[in-house]
């Protein structure tokens, strides 16, 4: 059981630091230098659920228009990662991703990459 969730957390877990990565950069700079601990990137969250969740917030500051979907345009701007990505999560060739899009994405490559590096167990 600890195994299955495993990969689940690992996905959440990237997906939250490539949107909070998105958000740091909305941020303006401040004319301060920045200590050590504040340009560390701060600690994933401990459950899945914690996890979603900070992945269905960052989603929703990158979707500027609120539609539920990011564009190309709204994925560069707020969401590096998955603009990096667009055209793979986009299989429907549709010009916009959804939050579920990005996630069956994400976990299709962490499946693959487990398969990859154990092929016995997975």
């Amino acid at each position: 059981m600890t195994m299955r969730k495993l990969p689940a957390v690992g996905l959440t877990v990237m997906m939250v630091l490539a949107f909070t990565t998105a958000s740091a950069q909305q941020k303006p700079e401040s004319t301060a230098p920045q200590s050590a601990e504040s340009a560390q990137i701060p600690p994933a969250p401990s459950t899945t659920a914690e996890a979603k969740a900070k992945i269905s917030e960052r989603f929703k500051i990158a979707d500027t228009n609120h539609d539920g979907k990011l564009s190309r345009e709204e994925a560069q701007a707020g969401a590096p990662v998955v603009y990096k990505h667009f055209d793979k999560i986009d299989v429907k060739k549709s010009g916009y991703v959804t939050e579920r899009q990005i996630g069956a994405y994400w976990t299709s490559k962490s499946k693959a990459q487990q398969q990859k590096e154990d092929p016995i167990w997975n």
